[in-house]
């Protein structure tokens, strides 16, 4: 993934939860994302990957505006609430950003 100038990196550094639902979490710790974009001047655009992520996120970061953040539906497979194909299309919103990447 590095290749192509894709990074993955988790919002929540740790928390606690019972299940595997992000809206258990309880007594929840953020990475540092601001630290992150500051290391990475190169970057253009941050997907979340769920509701919380974004929520959170968006609560560290914006207003970015050198940023493009993009919700995206949770890719995890206890999300059925959204169909396979109709999250594959969402997910493609990162793709003009990797394209411009491979130029």
């Amino acid at each position: 993934m590095l290749q192509h100038g894709v990074g993955l990196w988790d919002v929540v550094q740790s928390g606690k939860r019972e299940g595997s639902l992000d809206a258990a979490l309880r007594e929840v710790e953020h990475n540092d994302l601001a630290e992150m974009v500051q290391k990475a001047p190169e970057l253009v655009a941050i997907g979340f990957n769920g509701a919380t992520s974004a929520r959170i996120g968006r609560q560290i970061l914006a207003p970015s505006p050198h940023l493009t953040l993009i919700d995206l539906p949770s890719s995890s497979p206890a999300y059925a609430a959204m169909p396979l194909a109709e999250k594959t299309r969402s997910w493609l919103a990162l793709r003009p950003f990797l394209d411009q990447r491979m130029g």
